[in-house]
């Protein structure tokens, strides 16, 4: 077993829990999106991000691609989290939360496709 692997399998798959967890719930109910779970997410994507830097294949383009994408989407939804709540203090409307919780679902698929292409990848190893 390549520690490697696991640890980078690892970071990707707890990426996507964690956004998944964020982004479950109704769109425009604040209490049911917590903040430090948005953080949680945004850290862990940043991780699986320089993670996935050193791979030099085609693949490696896509898993670097689509962790971009998803730690593009994350600090977006948190930048309009905390612009909403603390710079005009309109603070967390349905409308807000629906933003925020939009953009997290732009990461969640970004996550997806990162998922789908390890396991694609997995499939593809052979003995």
């Amino acid at each position: 077993m390549n520690l490697e692997k696991v640890i980078f399998a690892f970071f990707i798959l707890l990426a996507f829990t964690l956004n998944f967890g964020f982004f479950i719930g109704d769109i425009d109910v604040p209490h049911q999106h917590d903040v430090f779970e948005l953080f949680a997410a945004i850290v862990v994507n940043l991780i699986a991000t320089v993670l996935k830097f050193g791979d030099r294949t085609q693949l490696g383009a896509l898993h670097l691609a689509t962790s971009l994408v998803a730690d593009l989407q994350l600090i977006a939804a948190a930048s309009v989290w905390g612009y909403c709540l603390y710079v005009s203090g309109v603070g967390m409307t349905p409308g807000v939360t629906s933003s925020v919780v939009s953009l997290s679902g732009g990461a969640l698929m970004a996550n997806v496709v990162s998922v789908v292409l390890l396991i694609g990848e997995t499939l593809q190893l052979r003995r």
